[in-house]
């Protein structure tokens, strides 16, 4: 029987093989390189990735699903069955360096972004299928309108590059909208700066995006001692380029408890 695709597991399964040919040509690998698939689903493009490599690994969380693709693809396929924002990522990706992929559920993955950069030493590099909308975001520019939060947290740990863009019909059942590719490759050069810095500094700058800095985050960045010359009192959140960001959570992360 045909599984029926589910709504709390935010399922929508890649279907066009023309797209999944294209997503395997972005990707590139080579066999002998370690890759994980995160959301398998009906093994579609983990189908068109192990026509290059003799064996990867993937997170699925449905149980039903999880069963055929060990039936299908037996020892070819190294399973974790669980939730990828509950499994321990350190221990899947295991030392790295390693490939990661897929066409993640809209509903998971700005979570599961944020969650993979404190394993982005072990990671070689990551391609994924996301809502276009969160594309836009994460390779979005200063001064545009997609320039936010996540952009920033993102692009200070990664080089990012928005692919090409998937319509619904390449999916069954079809999403209500776009769909695009991401690369995103770890820094050479990581900032010293920990996203558990820099993600509370961004949540102040930016949860009031279009109010001007002198009444956001510079008080709050004063009330805890830190130098924020960097910042003009009269710009917003969205006129500031990630390394000033970057700058300035080092300077917290200084700054007396």
């Amino acid at each position: 029987m045909a599984h029926v695709a589910r709504k709390r597991f935010g399922q929508h399964f890649l279907a066009d093989r023309s797209v999944i040919a294209r997503i395997v040509d972005a990707i590139a690998p080579r066999d002998g390189e370690r890759l994980l698939e995160i959301g398998p689903g009906q093994g579609a493009l983990t189908s068109a990735l192990l026509q290059r490599v003799g064996h990867l690994s993937a997170i699925e969380i449905d149980r039903d699903l999880a069963a055929g693709l060990r039936r299908r693809y037996g020892d070819r396929l190294t399973l974790i069955e669980g939730d990828v924002l509950a499994v321990d990522l350190a221990e899947a990706l295991g030392a790295g360096p390693v490939r990661v992929v897929g066409n993640l559920p809209y509903n998971i993955s700005s979570p599961l972004l944020v969650r993979l950069i404190a394993v982005r030493d072990r990671v070689a590099d990551q391609h994924f299928m996301l809502q276009k909308e969160v594309v836009d975001r994460i390779v979005a520019a200063p001064a545009t309108a997609a320039y936010g939060r996540l952009g920033v947290l993102l692009q200070a740990y990664y080089d990012v590059e928005s692919l090409f863009d998937v319509p619904p019909e390449a999916f069954e059942p079809p999403p209500k909208v776009d769909s695009s590719v991401v690369r995103m490759l770890p820094r050479s050069a990581s900032p010293a700066v920990a996203p558990d810095t820099l993600s509370p500094l961004l949540a102040v700058a930016f949860g009031q995006r279009r109010k001007m800095l002198r009444n956001t985050v510079l008080p709050w960045l004063s009330s805890r001692g830190v130098d924020a010359s960097a910042l003009p009192p009269t710009a917003r959140a969205e006129e500031i380029p990630v390394q000033v960001w970057l700058e300035v959570a080092a300077r917290l992360a200084q700054a007396p408890v």
